[in-house]
This record gives C-alpha cells, sequence and structure tokens, in this order.
C-alpha cells in the first residue's frame, strides 16, 4: 500500500532525554491540528500534515503544531525544573507512504523530501520552528519570519538548494473549530456591549501567544459571557438527549419486522432474493416437527369419539382405524430426530435424512392433512350407509323420503319438520334405536372438522399458501356433504332439537367456513412471523460471522503490529483499562541492526521508477524475505523491533518464559545471543540470494550489541512497540560506524560469543557518540573447535556509569533514517584484514585517523 501526497513534515528532538513514564500519546494536539503521527524513534517525534486526506493548510497546520510542541516543553521546564529543550523542522515536499514488510507493521513515509525534513530539524535551534522556503510558500502571510542559514550548518540543504527560517511571531492565529464557535458568540455579544470591552480584551492579548486553546478561549469567554456559557451547556445537553432519543426511535423503527419483511418479500410473502427463499425452504426450526403430533392425536380422539357417541359398526371402525397407521409411521419419522437421548440411533439418523429433504418432508406432512381430512368425510359417508344398511330404514324409505321432499305442508308455524320429510316409521325407529343422550351425531362429523382444521393450521412444514389450500379445501367438502349429502339426518337433528331458526347443516357448515378463514389469517400470519424471524437470524447470523471476521483481522491486525507476547497482554487480559500501557525490563538482551548502505544509490525518483516506487517495491521484498526467516523453528525467540528506512532492527532475549539460575553458565543465559548471530548471518545469505536473482550487488551493514533494555508500547490509539537503553544506543553506533559487509560488535560481546566457537577480528578503538573510545571487532564467523579467548585490550569506556533507564535510546534521525540523498563521501578503510590484536595498539596514528574519518561520517 503507498500514495503519494504534497505534504509538509514536522521532525521533533528533544534536546535532553526524558525518564520514561506512562504517556498514552506524547503530544496530543497532533489531532487538535490534523496532524498524522508516523513514529517515535527514540527522541525523535515525526508526523505529516496532508495526508491522507489533502489539505490546502497542511502547511499551516504543521507550523501551529510545532509551536504548541515548543509551548508544551516549556510547560515541562517550568513545571519539572529539567533543562529538557526541543527542536522542531518542518519542509514541505511530496513523500510515498506505505507498510513494508510481513511483520511489525508500521506505516511510514519515504522520500528525499523526508530525509530533507530531517536535516531541517537536526539543523535547527533549541525552541525555535525551523522551516524551508517550500514550506513558507504555503503559509499564505500568517506568520512572520527570520533567516536562519540552516543551509550553512549542513550541507545536504545546502546542495538541495534551501533557504531556512525561524517562525517569529504569529500574525493569524490558529483556532479550532469549537474556537471558532465560541469567537462567533463572542461577535454577537460585541453588537450588544455598549462599549465593546470584550473586543478590546481580546485585541490587547499578546500577539505571541495567538495560538490559544480551547479551553483558553472557553475560559475567556466565561469571563465575558457570565452565566451564558451555562445555559448554553445546557441548551446543548438537551439537544444532545433528543437527538439521541430520535437516533433511537429510528434504530427501533427500522427492526421492525414488519416494515423490513414487506421490502423483500412479495404478495405471497416469497422472498424477492430466490437464494433468501431456498434457505427459508430448506431451514429447519429445532422441534419443528412435533406439532405432527396434533395430527395424530386428532385421529386418535377420532377412534375415541366414534366409540362413545356414534353408532358402532364394523364399517365405521376400519374407516376411522386404518388412517392411524400411515399416520402414526409418519409422524414417528418426522419427530424421531426430537428425541435423539431416548430413541435408538438408527431411527434419529433415518429421520434426520428424511427431513433434510425439503419435498420429502412436505409431502409427508401433506399426506397427513389429507389423510385426516378425508378420513372425516369418508366417516360422513359411511354413516348415511350405516343408517340405510343396519336395518334402522330400508332404501325405498329414504329414495321415498326424497321423492315427498317436493309435496311436503309445513306446520302451523312454517317450519318443516322430520315428520313433512321423513316417513312416520323411519322416525320412529331412529327414536327407538338412539337414546336421547346421543342424537347429535350427524354435527358432530362436522365439529370434529373444525379439530382438523385446527391440526393441520399448525403444521410447520407448509408454507402458508399450501396450509389455505388444504383448509378450504377440507372445509369445502365438509360443507358439501352437510348441505347435499346429510340433509335428511339434520332435519331430524333439527327436530330433536326442536327446530332451530337456522338449520343445524348450515350452522355447521358456516362454522367450517369461518373456522377455515380464520385459520387460514392465523397461517399466514404465522408463516409472516417465521419469515420475519428467519431474517432477523439470517442477518444476526451474517452480522455475526462479519464480526468474527473482523475481530480475526484485528487479532491478526494486533499480532503483527506487536510481539505476541505484548499483543496477548493487550487481548487476553480483559480487565484491562483502554489507556492502560506496557512496560518491561530486561536485564540480558541482545540487539541487532542491519542496513543496506548501498541503497542510497539504488534509490531514485525518477519517472522510470514510478517516482520511487518500484525502489520501495524491491526494499519491501528484500524485507519480506527477511521476515519469512523469523518464521523458522530456530528464530522463534528472535523478534523483529522496527524497520527504519532501510535498517532493519531485532533483538533476542525478550521472552518471559526465560527462566535461568542466577549462577547458570554464559553458554545457557547467552544461547539467545548465539542464535541472533546466526540470524545476523543469515540475513547476509538471504540478501546474496536477492542478489543473484535481480543482478544487483547490495551488502548489509550490521552491528550486534548486548545489555539490558526497556520495552515498552507508546500510544492508545497507535501503539508503538519498541525499546530503548544503553544497550540499542550502542548497536546502533556498532551499525553506523562498522563496514560494508561486516558485523561489528562490542569488546564485551565479543568475549561472550567467543565460547559458541564464534572468531572474531580486532578492529581497534572506534569514536562512538556519547561513549568515547570503543574497542571493536569484526565477527568473521564460527569455527569448528571453540576459539582461543582474545585477550581483552586496555579500552578506555566513557559514560558507561549511565543506567540503562536514564539513558533512553539515542537514536537520532540523521543516525537511522533512511539515507536517500546520495553521499558524496567515501567510507574510510577500517583496518580490518591482516591486523593482529597486539598491533592496534602500535599502530595508534593511523587508528585514530580512521576513527576520526568515521566519525565525520556518522556526523
Amino acid at each position: 500500500m503507498y500514495w503519494r501526497h504534497n505534504q509538509s513534515k514536522t521532525f521533533v528532538n528533544h534536546r535532553r532525554k526524558l525518564q520514561f513514564s506512562s504517556c498514552s500519546e506524547p503530544f496530543p494536539g497532533s489531532q487538535k491540528y490534523q496532524q498524522l503521527r508516523i513514529k517515535i524513534l527514540g527522541d525523535c517525534y515525526y508526523c505529516i500534515s496532508g495526508a491522507p486526506d489533502e489539505r490546502p493548510d497542511h502547511a499551516v497546520m504543521c507550523v501551529h503544531m510545532g509551536l504548541s510542541m515548543v509551548k508544551a516543553i516549556k510547560y515541562v521546564q517550568q513545571k519539572a525544573n529539567s533543562p529538557v529543550d526541543m527542536r522542531v523542522g518542518i519542509h514541505t515536499g511530496a513523500v510515498l507512504a506505505g507498510i513494508l514488510g510481513q511483520r511489525q507493521w508500521q506505516f511510514d513515509v519515504y522520500s528525499k523530501d523526508v530525509e530533507l525534513a530531517n536535516k531541517m530539524e537536526s539543523s535547527g535551534k533549541a525552541g525555535r520552528v525551523h522551516i524551508s522556503d517550500k514550506t513558507l510558500a504555503f503559509l499564505k502571510g500568517e506568520f512572520e519570519v527570520e533567516p536562519a542559514f540552516g543551509e550553512k550548518r549542513e550541507e545536504l540543504l545546502r546542495i538541495a538548494g534551501l533557504k531556512t527560517y525561524f517562525i517569529t511571531k504569529v500574525v493569524k492565529p490558529f483556532a479550532s473549530p469549537c474556537a471558532k464557535k465560541i469567537n462567533e458568540t463572542q461577535d454577537i455579544n460585541s453588537h450588544h456591549s455598549p462599549n465593546g470591552s470584550t473586543n478590546d480584551v481580546l485585541a490587547g492579548e499578546d500577539d505571541n501567544d495567538a495560538t490559544l486553546d480551547d479551553e483558553e478561549l472557553l475560559a475567556q469567554n466565561a469571563v465575558s459571557n457570565g452565566h451564558q456559557i451555562g445555559v448554553t451547556e445546557d441548551e446543548e445537553e438537551q439537544v444532545k438527549l433528543e437527538n439521541f432519543k430520535q437516533r433511537l426511535k429510528d434504530e427501533l423503527v427500522t427492526r421492525d419486522g414488519h416494515e423490513n419483511l414487506t421490502k423483500d418479500t412479495n404478495i405471497f410473502l416469497r422472498f424477492k432474493n430466490p437464494q433468501l427463499e431456498q434457505s427459508y425452504a430448506v431451514y429447519r426450526e429445532p422441534y419443528s416437527s412435533l406439532p405432527l403430533l396434533a395430527a395424530l392425536l386428532v385421529q386418535c380422539i377420532d377412534v375415541l369419539y366414534s366409540y362413545l357417541v356414534l353408532p358402532r359398526s364394523t364399517l365405521h371402525f376400519i374407516n376411522i382405524a386404518a388412517p392411524l397407521v400411515p399416520i402414526a409411521m409418519l409422524v414417528v419419522i418426522s419427530i424421531a430426530e426430537s428425541f435423539s437421548g431416548m430413541l435408538p440411533k438408527f431411527f434419529v439418523d433415518v429421520s434426520k435424512r428424511f427431513n433434510d429433504i425439503t419435498f420429502v418432508r412436505e409431502l409427508a406432512a401433506i399426506i397427513i392433512a389429507l389423510t385426516i381430512g378425508l378420513s372425516n368425510v369418508i366417516d360422513m359417508f359411511f354413516f348415511v350407509t350405516f343408517v340405510r344398511t343396519e336395518h334402522i330404514v330400508s332404501e325405498s324409505e329414504f329414495n321415498a323420503t326424497a321423492g315427498m321432499e317436493n309435496d311436503v305442508d309445513v306446520d302451523e308455524e312454517g317450519v318443516v319438520t322430520a315428520e313433512h320429510l321423513l316417513p312416520a316409521s323411519f322416525v320412529e325407529q331412529m327414536r327407538e334405536a338412539v337414546p336421547s343422550e346421543r342424537v347429535l351425531y350427524p354435527s358432530y362429523l362436522s365439529n370434529f372438522g373444525v379439530l382438523i382444521l385446527i391440526a393441520i393450521a399448525v403444521i410447520a412444514q407448509l408454507t402458508h399458501l399450501t396450509k389455505i389450500l388444504l383448509l378450504l379445501s377440507i372445509a369445502a367438502l365438509h360443507c358439501y356433504f352437510n348441505v347435499f349429502i346429510m340433509q335428511d339426518l339434520y332435519a331430524l337433528e333439527d327436530d330433536l332439537a326442536h327446530q332451530p331458526i337456522i338449520s343445524t347443516r348450515y350452522c355447521a357448515s358456516g362454522l367450517l367456513l369461518v373456522a377455515s378463514l380464520a385459520l387460514s389469517t392465523l397461517a399466514r400470519h404465522m408463516d409472516h412471523e417465521d419469515r420475519v424471524i428467519f431474517k432477523w437470524k439470517t442477518e444476526v447470523a451474517e452480522q455475526k460471522e462479519t464480526a468474527n471476521d473482523m475481530r480475526q483481522r484485528n487479532e491478526a491486525l494486533v499480532y503483527n503490529v506487536l510481539p505476541v507476547h505484548v499483543a496477548e497482554h493487550f487481548m487476553k487480559n480483559t480487565k484491562r483499562s483502554h489507556d492502560d500501557l506496557y512496560s518491561q525490563s530486561y536485564a540480558e538482551v541482545g540487539v541487532l541492526f542491519a542496513s543496506m548502505p548501498n541503497f542510497s544509490d539504488f534509490y531514485s525518483e525518477e519517472t522510470v521508477n514510478n517516482q520511487g516506487l518500484e525502489c520501495l517495491r524491491f526494499l519491501n521484498e528484500v524485507i519480506s524475505d527477511f521476515d519469512a526467516l523469523l518464521e523458522l523453528p530456530q528464530f522463534q525467540d528472535i523478534i523483529k523491533i522496527k524497520t527504519i528506512g532501510s535498517t532493519y532492527m531485532a533483538a533476542s532475549g525478550i521472552n518471559l518464559q526465560r527462566n535461568l539460575r542466577n549462577d547458570a553458565p554464559i553458554t545457557e543465559r547467552w544461547s539467545h545471543l548465539a542464535v541472533l548471530v546466526e540470524f545476523a548471518l543469515e540475513l547476509k545469505h538471504a540478501l546474496q540470494s536477492i542478489n543473484e536473482q535481480s543482478f544487483n550487488h547490495f551488502v548489509l551493514k550490521m552491528g550486534i550489541n548486548h545489555g539490558p533494555i526497556t520495552a515498552g508500547v507508546i500510544g492508545a490509539r497507535k501503539p508503538h512497540y519498541d525499546i530503548w537503553g544503553n544497550t540499542v544506543n550502542v548497536a546502533s553506533r556498532m551499525e553506523s560506524t562498522g563496514k560494508a559487509g561486516a558485523i561489528q560488535v562490542t569488546e564485551e560481546t565479543c568475549n561472550i560469543l567467543q565460547p559458541f566457537g564464534y572468531t572474531f577480528l580486532q578492529r581497534g578503538l572506534v569514536a562512538v557518540k556519547g561513549k568515547g573510545q570503543l574497542m571493536t571487532y569484526y565477527l568473521q564467523g564460527k569455527s569448528t573447535s571453540k576459539a582461543e579467548p582474545v585477550a581483552p585490550a586496555a579500552v578506555v569506556l566513557h559514560g558507561q556509569e549511565t543506567s540503562a533507564l536514564e539513558s533512553t535510546t539515542e537514536l537520532e534521525a540523521s543516525d537511522i533514517k533512511m539515507p536517500l540523498l546520495k553521499h558524496k563521501v567515501q567510507e574510510a578503510a577500517a583496518p580490518c584484514e591482516g591486523i593482529a590484536q597486539e598491533q592496534s595498539l602500535g599502530n595508534g596514528s593511523a587508528g585514530q585517523a580512521g576513527v576520526g574519518e568515521s566519525q565525520s561520517l556518522l556526523e
């Protein structure tokens, strides 16, 4: 991921070292001034403005940010009585922004303009904001400046043709959106003030202190307006509460299933999305087959009430008992999976396979519904047959009854009675054959039909359209039998019931129709609610899947930004507060710096290289190959700290699980340092392989040191893991003062690594910034047998009494940023080959000359 922007870059460096303390964000004003923090390099803080979103006032915002940082440091000086001070350098230009490598990702910017911004800081003065003429062109006269002549102090600025300036005065004060709102309020109030005292007070402020904070403006406005601020705050709180209520109401309305489902379904309640409809057809609620038990229960009730109420006959018993067998079989197969703990596994598996097939599941439910419905209809026909065949009345009398219907007379009240329709002998025989308590059996069949309709309506395997079709069909059959087939029996029942106003056959038929319509409406409503629930569950499942995927991505990102043990500290500690930070001290750690010094010759921002993008692509491949080595089992305890341009930084011994005895031998305590050396040798082999494939000739310049360090995470919103201490400083100096293609170590590190079989060549005394003269060695390789220990030479160490915690990372941006500008300085040849240990002190003059030349290159 890379992009190129024209933006301003701010580099800040502390001139004195601050003690390590808990600080969630080093400069919280970065958000106020629309700055994007890139990273923290020791005591150097650098940020950019104008990316990722371009803005025309990027240079102005950077200057205000620098002034606020200088002001903050002055406050620290006063409160802590500390000599800490700060240099600020700002330059405007184009950058490439992105991430390099596969592990320990850190967002960074790359270009020659970044290097120039770095030099703007190093050539500035404490307590001043140092800007280039390119930045001045974007300030639009909002600041007064004076010449700084930084090009005379820094050769690279002179080569680039830049002129530099110091900010002396703020002409146009900075105002954040909150401050602008307050100023507008002050302008309105000034019109109501008779003497305009408010404006006079504000106008009398010192222009040099024009970058006021929002809190200061709030305080001034409160003094001028009295209690109006309190009233305004109450009104704002009320508006916020109303907005919250409205958002909550809108959210609840959007969750209304009826409204949402109307957009997603047609008039038949089918989802417009075919995939969603198919998923709903396949979807089965747990225990959704249990409502089929209602059909089996209804059929059992049919057998029971037929025995207790209806006349007993063999034909009638066969009619009601025969459907019981297929219904029971289908119901048992359908519900067996709901009782997996009570039934054999074979039946449960068969039931699952049976219900998994949508067509078979629905077909079984239709068969059950038709069986119980048609069974009752056929039972009504068989009941008429029973009346005709069981010697209650003959067929001729029934036929005669049908012929008499047209010639019948009505009684005085105009009501048709059973005597008018039926022969007197038939009525008399029926009254004698059927006791008075069992005279309502024609309507029993119709009422039982209502129970059948209810059993069909609760079946969950069918859609509402299928249920409505079944309900109306069965109800229509029952009505037809009531009105046209059993009219004579209903006439007898009406006669026994003392002639109701509406005939029983019409009442029973109307009851069936009303029940079917009501149950049809209920079936549609149930199907609607089922689809709503299904849609909600689908959305919840998608949201859970999205959330889980996002969580996994976030965890992977966190584990790729922070070391594993640090990431676990943040991810697995649920009781941790969001602003709790991480810091840990280690007594025995190895630190490696590896850089490609000739990458600056390779880097070019010409058009053929896509303004440097292709060069960074190659650098990304190199660093990715370096990261791939960390995946090897033997290097799992090595942690990549960060990349700084073309410099690769790693450490060993940062493992909380290492529990060693105090009297453990050196080979056991510092085994991780030997692994770090092996990792450095593998880096050389990896780069050599890349050179062979790309026809390049890159080399690595590496430095290794050991000792105590302090590790921690800076930033709560943008966590940045880093290590600090004298050990890190010296390791960086070993790399910067070393020779291309060699690994330089201190004498103490050499003594520790010799028992592991490594051989070294003494280089001599090397001037190290802040440490004086250090005896250093070049690692030559590893012998099959342990090498003889090198006799320690007389070495004078300066500044070693400084503790690791007090002397935090001394890496300056000039030492660790990628050297993109080509230096025309030839590296001094160090006395590496053919020098014996005893000759190193004898050739003092030559050694001092080499040290001086290396020191000039370092500076």
